[in-house]
């Protein structure tokens, strides 16, 4: 686990919220900023090494069975090392431990967020309607995967 206010992670959310922001509607945008993952039902992640912030994860509790998946980002630098799907694997595993029966995470519908959607397909979530406080937007894709147990 990590502090989000540090600074270097102040630094990587920043980014990921620039990238967010502009590639989708204010009403769209969904990226948390460092106030709302510090939220007691956030759990934030990070990867370091040699001293280096590479990549950044969380995972939020929308009741005792359903977890989210919230602010995936990888270092510009960082990418094409499978970093990015570490974090995702090590995320599954602790909704898991905690004794989710379900992940589901929203993300971009655009042409830029399509890495983002293999990393997840690949990793066996599927598209799934709206939950928690989300509705049906043409900028959104809403994944979901079921955990064992």
């Amino acid at each position: 686990m990590d502090d989000p206010r540090a600074e270097d992670v102040r630094a990587l959310l920043a980014t990921h919220l620039t990238f967010a922001r502009s590639q989708t509607p204010p009403e769209d945008a969904h990226a948390m900023d460092v106030d709302r993952l510090l939220d007691p039902a956030v759990t934030f992640f990070s990867y370091r090494a040699g001293g280096s912030l590479l990549a950044v994860g969380a995972l939020k509790q929308l009741d005792p069975h359903h977890g989210e998946i919230k602010s995936m980002h990888t270092a510009e630098a960082a990418r094409g090392r499978g970093l990015g799907r570490m974090m995702l694997e090590h995320l599954i595993a602790v909704a898991r431990v905690r004794g989710y029966s379900r992940l589901s995470l929203e993300t971009g519908s655009m042409a830029s967020f399509a890495p983002a959607r293999s990393l997840y397909a690949g990793a066996g979530f599927e598209p799934c309607e709206p939950f928690g406080d989300y509705r049906d937007s043409p900028n959104s894709t809403y994944m979901t995967l079921r955990l064992a147990g």
